[in-house]
């Protein structure tokens, strides 16, 4: 039923059902937080670079001080002005991060170009050292916070309370990849279901429960102090009975998240672009080949060859250690699968004993993996010094081989065995248009711990949303899951 205003009539919510979330903790503080951290960079640089002009005997005048003053105190408000405390900014991306490099360049811009038109008097060691100085200081104190806030989150603290919109199934699915990846900051508190779902099922979803069908979403924000609505692809929630509930919502301040039917596609492939006084979402088709794909491979050749140049030595000594501590040869060749269906013979430190293979097949009742892998956690098979390389991944590094002769990446889906290959569906074979690579978002997600499906969702994000800044930051974020160990095995 409809008010005579077309939005939906609230109803009476059931009050048997316990809705008794504990309450998110205000974000207020961590903006507070923020705002003093910058300013704080922006003070270091100052007095850093004052200093150092005090030591080299340099005569300061008092204008340049207090010039160099302003710009201290007002580098939070450049910072806010860049969009740096915009909410939806942290916790994830690379927008937060963007701002204050965008930040810190225009300030530096704008003073360079300021005091050339003008030929005020201004001191190059600001343009030069002080702001570039307070940029790198703010990126790092930002990268730190990042890190306290997902500590924070994985706590339960600083969470958006969110109430998922849409059918089981796909709600089910959010409800898990929420609680899997707590850094986003993002719980869903509570259910609204179709009405026949909502009418004739029980009245939870994985432990979170239904309150209300589409009808009742606005009272179902009141009731559990919603900071956000997320509403997934369905059917029964056109574009009028979306816009109704944007207005049902709007005056809540909750805020509407909204999934496209098109899942796994981000980034700069998608832009809304009005036709006919119709919004419309245009995708555009990835760039698995052209100039992009030659930089890419470039970059990776580089960077592979520099790594054996450097690692070279710290190989030699696991190749002899592994050679000494069990027999057999100390490299592990074993036929890939590469790009296009391509095969290929991977490179890795050998890891287990030499006749492995023939003991997979006594093993194969005790594999604990759900899909087309083969995945033993305490595998008998491995070596004392291979659990050790498996763990940190360093059994990896030959691969370099691969990358510098063109094989594989390093960055791309993780490199399948034919007899996995020969199992893929179609939608699964999609992860073969691009290069393998030797590390990917599987590695730094969950590495093994990862259900098949989910490192199935991954590589395909991968190969949808690829870019050189995302091969970037999973290289980044590689180290701080070698390091940790998590999901090795």
């Amino acid at each position: 039923m409809e008010t005579r205003l077309g939005l939906p009539e609230m109803r009476v919510l059931p009050s048997d059902v316990d809705v008794r979330i504990p309450a998110s903790m205000s974000t207020r503080s961590y903006f507070r937080v923020l705002k003093v951290g910058d300013l704080l960079c922006a003070m270091l640089a100052f007095a850093g670079v004052e200093l150092t002009r005090l030591r080299l005997g340099a005569f300061i005048p008092t204008y340049d001080l207090l010039f160099g003053l302003a710009l201290t105190l007002l580098w939070p408000a450049i910072m806010g002005m860049a969009g740096g405390y915009r909410r939806r900014a942290h916790g994830e991306g690379t927008d937060e991060f963007r701002a204050v490099a965008e930040g810190g360049a225009g300030l530096i811009a704008v003073i360079a170009i300021g005091a050339y038109v003008t030929q005020a008097m201004v001191a190059r060691s600001y343009v030069m050292a002080m702001l570039p100085l307070a940029t790198v200081l703010t990126l790092m104190f930002r990268h730190r916070t990042r890190k306290r806030l997902h500590r924070l989150r994985a706590k339960g603290q600083h969470m958006r309370r969110v109430v998922a919109v849409g059918h089981r199934a796909s709600v089910m699915d959010l409800v898990m990849q929420f609680r899997r990846q707590p850094y986003h900051g993002m719980r869903v508190v509570a259910v609204c279901l179709p009405d026949r779902q909502y009418q004739n099922q029980r009245f939870d979803v994985d432990g979170v429960p239904v309150l209300g069908d589409f009808g009742d979403v606005p009272a179902v924000v009141d009731k559990v102090a919603a900071d956000a609505v997320a509403v997934l692809a369905c059917p029964e929630l056109d574009g009028t009975a979306l816009r109704r509930l944007a207005w049902g919502i709007e005056s809540r301040g909750a805020d509407l998240f909204v999934a496209p039917a098109l899942m796994d596609v981000a980034g700069p492939r998608i832009s809304v672009r009005p036709v006919a006084g119709m919004p419309l979402l245009h995708v555009e088709h990835p760039d698995i080949a052209g100039m992009r794909q030659f930089v890419k491979s470039a970059f990776d050749k580089f960077v592979a060859a520099l790594a054996l140049v450097v690692l070279a030595m710290p190989m030699l000594a696991i190749a002899l250690i592994i050679r000494a501590t069990s027999p057999g040869p100390a490299l592990f060749r074993q036929t890939r699968v590469g790009r296009h269906g391509r095969e290929f013979q991977v490179l890795k430190f050998r890891t287990m004993v030499a006749d492995a293979e023939r003991l997979k097949q006594v093993l194969l009742d005790e594999n604990e993996s759900d899909g087309v892998l083969f995945k033993i956690r305490n595998d008998p098979r491995i070596t004392k010094v291979g659990g050790f390389l498996r763990r940190y991944s360093l059994d990896e590094l030959p691969q370099l081989l691969n990358v510098v002769r063109g094989e594989m990446s390093l960055v791309g889906p993780r490199p399948p065995l034919p007899a996995e290959v020969e199992q893929y569906g179609t939608d699964v074979r999609r992860r073969l248009v691009v290069k393998p690579g030797m590390t990917g978002l599987w590695q730094v997600s969950g590495r093994s711990d990862l259900s098949w499906e989910e490192s199935v969702r991954l590589d395909l994000r991968y190969v949808e949303n690829w870019s050189l800044m995302l091969d970037l930051q999973v290289l980044w974020k590689t180290w701080s899951a070698v390091t940790r160990g998590d999901g090795a095995y």
